[in-house]
């Protein structure tokens, strides 16, 4: 059986896709992530919940900051990318519920009482919503570098507060000169997919 999208966009948004680590100095606009916004907030998630929030880091102020926390292998190429954003995961999710949710609004309090279990959920759903996000980036004709080498207390305290965690920071722009390292292994089905 085949997929139902064409080749070229299976190449675009899963094959061909891989870590970018350089750029060109092209701009990516507001325009350019409001559009990845407006389609990728249409992923499924349990109970509709939108927990991912994003910072996006434009000014060379905060852009310092932001190097200051990265892995050392890290700070080059979030210093040069058009485009940094912070994906983080708002552990106060369910405030939005009652609006996302309207023919069960009641899930708010019956299901999101607990500060635990609303981190849990959001850590997971936010999750999600960052692979819908990066997806999204290369459904827009732009790469992305997803990294979790990172000082996670330090971003939280110099871009977020306490009701927001942070998942992954992602470098977005038109690839640059050797891009792209060359492809690593993936497991098969048979290692993956277990029939019961």
């Amino acid at each position: 059986m085949s997929l139902v999208l064409d080749s070229a966009a299976q190449d675009l948004l899963f094959r061909e896709a891989r870590t970018a680590n350089t750029f060109t100095d092209e701009p990516v606009t507001d325009e350019q992530v409001q559009a990845i916004y407006d389609l990728v907030k249409y992923g499924p998630t349990a109970f509709n919940q939108n927990p991912l929030r994003v910072v996006l880091v434009r000014s060379a102020e905060a852009r310092e900051r932001l190097v200051a926390h990265m892995a050392e292998g890290n700070r080059p190429k979030t210093a040069a990318a058009p485009l940094v954003a912070i994906l983080a995961a708002d552990n106060e999710f369910h405030e939005e519920l009652p609006d996302l949710l309207p023919h069960f609004p009641q899930a708010k309090d019956l299901f999101f009482s607990e500060r635990p279990v609303r981190e849990s959920a959001a850590s997971l759903n936010a999750a999600l919503q960052a692979a819908y996000f990066i997806v999204g980036v290369r459904a827009a004709g732009l790469a992305a570098g997803p990294m979790t080498g990172y000082d996670a207390a330090g971003v939280q305290k110099e871009f977020l507060d306490d009701d927001h965690t942070p998942l992954m920071v992602v470098n977005i722009g038109k690839p640059g000169e050797d891009a792209w390292f060359p492809r690593s292994p993936r497991l098969s089905y048979e290692d993956v997919v277990t029939t019961v």
